[in-house]
């Protein structure tokens, strides 16, 4: 183990994946139990076409995807808020138009290439020193505002209308949740990629809330389950020379299926 640690990349993926893996799992949570567990898939959808136009126009194409998502982001709210539509139905559209103007883009500019491949699938092992400290500020940035916004996030959860009757500012709440959601698909990129990234949305949140009893304990276990995806994930990446982004998401799929059983096991107790 003391081996593989000396490696400098290796440890800037453990703690770059760590710290947005730590990230998805606590918005995860909320997003799951909202029922808006697709919206990382939809963002996802629409980071591809902001990388495809960044690379069409030949600049930084994070930052465009991060520009792309977060107008996608506002963009979902103002949907489902002025044109009345139900979330999944706004979801589709704007996924639906991001990833056709995704691969428009692509071929426009021939950036099929492993430049594109790379934010498709993921290149945690090439992550840089910046690209930490920038997961560092999302992991903080994240847990700060679910601290601060606490019952107030856990009311708009349960209860979105007694939470608005009550005085509670939600739509400045769920433009605080779309946003970060958004910056966090975009770092989270690099992690897993594009066609992946959503998972880590969703997989760590459900696993922890198979056995929490409490919403406290779902985030604490879902932030482990992620931890453990993530770590574990790239372990057996690199000794097996395997994609660490699907060794990453399936290792999350296993731990959700034994928090399943353990479920089971418990209700028949």
């Amino acid at each position: 183990m003391e081996s593989l640690l000396s490696y400098g990349f290796l440890q800037r993926a453990l703690l770059a994946g760590s710290f947005i893996g730590l990230a998805c799992a606590l918005l995860g949570v909320f997003l799951v139990l909202r029922k808006d567990a697709m919206v990382g898939h939809g963002l996802s959808h629409v980071t591809f076409a902001g990388v495809a136009l960044g690379l069409f126009l030949k600049v930084m194409p994070l930052g465009m995807a991060l520009a792309t998502a977060l107008i996608a982001a506002l963009g979902l709210m103002k949907l489902k808020e002025k044109a009345g539509l139900y979330g999944d139905t706004a979801l589709g559209i704007i996924s639906s138009v991001g990833l056709a103007a995704g691969v428009l883009l692509a071929t426009l500019s021939h950036s099929f290439n492993v430049s594109l491949f790379s934010y498709l699938f993921g290149e945690i092992l090439a992550i840089s020193a910046l690209e930490v400290w920038l997961s560092l500020g999302l992991a903080a940035s994240v847990l700060a505002a679910v601290l601060l916004n606490y019952r107030g996030l856990l009311f708009m959860t349960f209860d979105p209308e007694s939470a608005r009757a009550s005085g509670i500012k939600t739509s400045r709440l769920e433009m605080m949740v779309a946003t970060v959601t958004a910056v966090t698909i975009v770092l989270g990129i690099k992690v897993v990629g594009i066609l992946l990234v959503a998972a880590l949305l969703v997989i760590p949140a459900a696993a922890g809330l198979q056995l929490a009893r409490k919403f406290r304990q779902a985030l604490v276990l879902a932030s482990i389950a992620s931890l453990l995806s993530v770590v574990g994930g790239i372990g057996i990446a690199f000794l097996a020379d395997i994609p660490a982004s699907a060794a990453i998401v399936l290792l999350s799929f296993v731990l959700f299926g034994g928090a399943f059983i353990v479920r089971r096991l418990r209700s028949r107790a």
